[in-house]
């Protein structure tokens, strides 16, 4: 596709999604985003910090590395603590 678009289309396409914010699967997560923060805030009430879209928009390809299965428990177990909750799991 960009062998057949000239600068100048490309250029038009940049200034229009600068204004209308991002085109493709980004506004779809931007959207979430900003759904699942209002959600999230209605519930809290005043508690606590305020969520923010930021908070739930994926960053993909980021090149964290993967997680060993323990990292991953340790990251529930975090995110479990930061909204409120508690480890029920038998030890």
């Amino acid at each position: 596709m960009l062998a057949t678009t000239t600068s100048a289309e490309l250029t038009e396409w940049m200034a229009y999604e600068r204004v209308t914010g991002p085109l493709g699967p980004e506004r779809g997560d931007a959207l979430h985003g900003i759904q699942t923060a209002a959600l999230v805030n209605a519930q809290k009430g005043k508690r606590g910090k305020r969520a923010r879209p930021q908070d739930f928009i994926p960053t993909w390809d980021s090149g964290g590395g993967e997680q060993t299965p323990d990292e991953q428990l340790m990251q529930a177990v975090s995110i479990t603590a930061a909204f409120g909750g508690t480890d029920t799991r038998t030890r």
